[in-house]
């Protein structure tokens, strides 16, 4: 009996998908402007990398469904946050029917096991909670994907600062300002000099000058730290203007900014652990009133 059950469900939930994918593919489909404009601007596209095809599973479930579903049906993709965290997006929707797919066999299978130790539910219990968790989850990557984002820009942040003081000693050296750039990108083997070490060799090839390419990065990854780098540098090759002093006090100021959020950050943490101190508080008074007040009913 359970097991017809749950396949019932399963019937349910694939025909209730199956419906819903019909309905949004007849309905006409509104591009969206910023993704149509991206395309349309040649201007600012990076330099495509050789596309070796989808590496795993999800990246080909991922490819077919960019290719099969309706664009609607995604929402909004975090396509800075994506870039930043170099995730591919093929890999990011396959993550996201992965996901849902989990939620739409969860509530059956937690259904088939209660079925087992004699608690039977109605099947519109385990149908709705089928597709209530499934949409849940495949919103879940959205949610993965901008908090990663979230770290990676403040440890970008974290070590721009030290990059910024490389480039302005480089600078106060004599350094050109893309020899100054290249060298300071050249020093750390972390994930950030590497990015930038990569940005500027590209520019290199290309032809163009350094603090462009850095300009459209940070525009692509909404790293606005990165963009006021770029035209401190800006002014350093166009005009020849001495920047050691700038660049040492804007690494100053990114540290000051740094500081001021881990203590805001450090603060809210204690306030959060200062409410179990006070419940346990609460609890302990209510325990040496009780027996108090039970008396006093009772003696009424």
């Amino acid at each position: 009996m359970s097991t017809a059950l749950q396949l019932m469900v399963l019937a349910g939930g694939l025909a209730g998908l199956g419906i819903t994918l019909l309905v949004a593919r007849a309905l006409p489909a509104e591009p969206d402007l910023a993704d149509a404009l991206a395309r349309l601007d040649r201007t600012t596209t990076r330099t495509p990398q050789v596309d070796k095809g989808p590496s795993t599973g999800k990246e080909r479930v991922g490819l077919w469904a960019m290719r099969t579903l309706p664009s609607p049906l995604w929402g909004r993709t975090p396509a800075r946050e994506l870039a930043l965290l170099r995730i591919p997006i093929a890999r990011f929707y396959g993550d996201k029917l992965a996901y849902a797919a989990m939620g739409l066999v969860i509530p059956p299978l937690l259904t088939w096991f209660f079925g087992l130790i004699g608690l039977s539910l109605p099947i519109v219990v385990p149908a709705a909670a089928s597709l209530g968790l499934a949409g849940v989850m495949f919103l879940l990557p959205n949610y993965n994907a901008i908090d990663d984002a979230r770290r990676a820009r403040k440890e970008f942040t974290r070590a721009l600062a030290a990059y910024i003081d490389l480039v302005a000693l480089e600078r106060n050296n004599g350094a050109g300002a893309r020899q100054a750039m290249e060298a300071a990108a050249e020093v750390g083997d972390s994930w950030v000099f590497t990015r930038l070490a990569e940005e500027l060799a590209r520019s290199r090839w290309s032809g163009l000058p350094p603090w462009d390419a850095l300009h459209t990065l940070s525009t692509e990854l909404g790293l606005p730290e990165l963009d006021d780098f770029a035209d401190i540098m800006r002014l350093s090759g166009e005009e020849g203007a001495s920047v050691h002093t700038i660049l040492r006090a804007r690494s100053a100021a990114m540290r000051t900014a740094l500081l001021n959020d881990e203590i805001a950050e450090a603060n809210a943490v204690g306030e959060r652990m200062s409410i179990p101190g006070s419940l346990l508080g609460v609890i302990f008074m209510a325990l040496l009133v009780a027996p108090s007040l039970l008396r006093m009913f009772n003696d009424t």
